[in-house]
């Protein structure tokens, strides 16, 4: 089933596209077999029976029952659609319907030392334990893995390919389609064995390829990987993977929880939708996943500063630039398409891509180029170009800045100086922030290092960065964790990370939020060495929907040390409206652990509506332990409506199918198109009042769709307390056959 490529953005290392169109799969060559997995109602080793008997010609790859009901299948597309008669199969997934324009890859660098700079992030400066992953099967599902790289072939076990249904998960090669690195970048952090280092050098690596050509697959992909992990004995999973459905109940999410309950620790980036509340997509929302922030560790900042005006404009490097390495001052000048030799090039962002910005800036004569926003805020951006490298650096600033120097430009002659500033360890804006709409989880549960990461790639290394490099630390961790202490059970392993996890606070020396850092910065010799470990730190309240409501949380203290420990909660400070009810000291001895109920009641009218968080402060003799917490007053910002998809029905050339998620109820939902070009509205798509919290389907024939093009859809809610709410996708129309 094809399905919007909105549900299924690859969290990597830049900031996701949030809305984009699918279109038609080329014409199938009916004599090649086509690799789909399918979903069916019932035992599937019932349903593989029946296939085997009464379509001996469908070749059964796999069978999937732990995670959700599936067959894995090859056979000639005419094969394939003999199925469509078959009233026990629920869906289809092709892997070949996904097609996206990603941005070129920044140089790679073939010698290591070349690649190393005073801003590098080493995977192996995490590891500051005895440790190494030795006998630890780590599982990578991903875009597959350079498994002939020099630093990831001692370590590679095995693996297997979601996408080809075969047992060949390398990387997508150019040969393929879009070629892919990503995977490799994650193993190279979690594993790396040679040049580079990876957090835990020893351990094993099984890549599960997912993802294929230009990073794109389906939930269903993700899900069998999974399951397939599971099945193959995996000790720990990484998923630097996502969507942008922030629920708890998506697909992808309940696998993951399932596969938890089946004993697999599942590490999970968070995402790169930051800095807005509520971006955490499916799977990092689901309730036991480990979601993983990225840390910005301190690096060398570049910034302009022109003394006569007191002026100083921070640059944003984009991804895939030379450094920004200015030696003298040099003036700024408005570029359009004349000449701006040995001057700094000034751009407003536009629809031309960077790239081609940059090169024709570089091509007048440039010294660097500056490209400044079209809207508030500052943006981050990509440089690239294999065929015709940009050999002057490009940077990004703020909308505010750019027309500042525009106009100082226009008027005066403007030199700028370039001075640089070092600066300290935060959360990196890109990262997402929780909470999890509908369950009002608090996410995410740690941070690790997520930018300017230098780890493999084919042909390889680059620098790159994302919460897609911070879970692979994590991922790290886990394994070295699971050596040490190969008798810990998932509860004490995660509960280990979190308990021992360092605050990671602003420069005004107050904490990063919790829905910002979860439990904080990832600690591993600590976490190897705590002696103690609270299996639940991060408290999560839910929604405070009546006058005055109480709710209980109970967390389990384990003393880990060879000695008794004493334990005291430091009652908060009195807020109105809040009242805590907080255990009384509480001794353990050596090995012993107990549960403790945590009571928080709520007056809702005398409380701002809306998230709120904080931290409690548990006490032992020579330690104090910071748990998170938050609760939802009545109401919150979140979205109440995402994740609108249309996709043709599986063997049907007349019906699609469609799917929306929403997070609050709501009496009726609306989707309206409008022109890309000119924005007039042009038709209303559909219109649905029987809805329910979460994931609503329903069906359109190809009649209802009208006019085929490409169009703005505005899909409104109409919740039950009366608001309207809406959010803006593009949608695709195909043209009828």
């Amino acid at each position: 089933m094809r399905q919007m490529l909105l549900l299924l953005i690859v969290v990597i290392f830049m900031l996701p596209v949030s809305v984009a169109a699918w279109k038609d799969a080329p014409e199938a060559d009916n004599n090649k077999q086509k690799a789909v997995i399918i979903e069916v109602d019932g035992n599937p080793e019932k349903r593989k029976t029946y296939l085997e008997t009464y379509h001996p010609y469908i070749n059964i790859v796999a069978v999937y029952d732990k995670l959700f009901n599936g067959i894995a299948l090859k056979a000639k597309p005419q094969q394939l659609a003999k199925l469509g008669s078959l009233d026990f199969i629920t869906a289809v997934h092709q892997v070949t319907t996904y097609k996206t324009q990603t941005d070129q890859e920044a140089d790679t660098m073939t010698n290591l030392d070349d690649g190393i700079t005073e801003d590098s992030v080493l995977p192996s400066e995490l590891n500051n334990t005895n440790y190494t992953g030795k006998g630890v099967q780590v599982a990578i599902i991903d875009t597959g893995i350079d498994y002939n790289h020099p630093d990831l072939a001692a370590n590679f076990a095995g693996g297997y390919d979601l996408v080809d249904l075969d047992d060949d998960p390398m990387e997508t090669l150019p040969s393929e389609g879009m070629p892919t690195q990503h995977g490799s970048h994650v193993a190279g952090i979690i594993a790396a064995n040679g040049a580079l280092q990876g957090v835990a050098p020893d351990a094993d690596i099984y890549s599960y390829r997912g993802l294929g050509p230009g990073g794109m697959g389906t939930s269903i992909q993700i899900i069998a990987a999974l399951e397939r992990a599971v099945e193959d004995g995996a000790d720990v999973i990484n998923l630097s993977l996502g969507n942008s459905i922030n629920g708890p109940d998506f697909p992808t999410s309940v696998a993951v929880n399932r596969a938890v309950a089946l004993g697999v620790p599942v590490v999970i980036a968070n995402g790169n939708s930051g800095p807005d509340k509520w971006t955490i997509g499916s799977p990092a929302t689901a309730k036991n996943a480990l979601s993983v922030g990225a840390a910005a560790y301190p690096q060398t900042q570049p910034y302009l500063e022109e003394t006569r005006h007191d002026k100083k404009i921070n640059l944003e490097l984009m991804r895939g630039s030379v450094p920004w390495n200015l030696q003298k001052d040099y003036g700024i000048q408005v570029f359009k398409s004349g000449d701006v030799r040995g001057k700094i090039a000034l751009i407003k962002r536009g629809k031309t891509p960077f790239s081609d910005l940059a090169k024709q800036a570089e091509n007048a004569g440039a010294k660097a180029v500056l490209i400044y926003n079209n809207k508030s805020g500052m943006f981050r951006g990509m440089v690239g170009n294999a065929k015709d490298p940009i050999t002057i650096p490009v940077a990004s600033i703020t909308k505010q800045d750019g027309e500042w120097l525009r106009k100082q430009a226009e008027s005066d002659s403007l030199y700028m100086d370039t001075s640089y500033m070092q600066t300290q360890k935060k959360i990196a804006a890109f990262s997402s922030r929780g909470p999890v709409t509908v369950n009002w989880d608090l996410k995410p549960g740690i941070s690790a290092p997520g930018t300017n990461i230098l780890s493999t790639v084919p042909g390889g290394y680059q620098h790159l960065q994302g919460t897609s490099m911070a879970a692979p630390h994590v991922t790290g961790v886990m394994a070295l964790l699971m050596e040490a202490h190969p008798d810990w059970d998932i509860a004490q392993l995660t509960g280990a990370v979190k308990t021992t996890a360092k605050q990671i606070n602003k420069t005004n020396g107050q904490a990063y939020a919790p829905i910002i850092q979860g439990a904080g910065e990832i600690q591993p010799k600590q976490a190897i060495r705590t002696n103690t470990i609270i299996d639940n730190p991060l408290l999560s309240f839910g929604k405070i929907t009546s006058f005055h409501e109480t709710n209980k949380k109970q967390i389990t203290i384990e003393n880990t040390s060879e000695s008794k420990q004493t334990y005291s909660f430091q009652l908060p400070k009195n807020k109105h409206g809040v009242n805590w009810r907080l255990p009384k000291s509480v001794t353990l001895l050596p090995g012993e652990s107990k549960r403790l109920p945590i009571e928080l009641s709520i007056n809702s009218k005398m409380l701002e509506k809306g998230i709120h968080q904080g931290w409690l402060r548990l006490n032992s003799a020579n330690k104090q332990y910071k748990l998170p917490y938050l609760f939802v007053n009545k109401t919150a910002d979140n979205p109440k409506v995402m994740g609108f998809d249309l996709g043709l029905k599986p063997f049907s050339e007349d019906t699609y199918t469609y799917q929306f998620y929403l997070t609050d109820p709501a009496e009726r939902v609306e989707v309206d198109l409008y022109s890309m070009e000119t924005l007039v509205y042009e038709r209303t798509l559909l219109t649905k009042e029987d809805t329910a919290t979460g994931m609503n389907k329903g069906t359109l024939q190809r009649s209802e769709l009208g006019k085929p093009g490409t169009y703005r859809a505005v899909i409104r809610v109409k919740l039950k307390s009366g608001r309207v709410e809406s959010y803006q996708t593009k949608l695709h129309i195909p043209i009828q056959p």
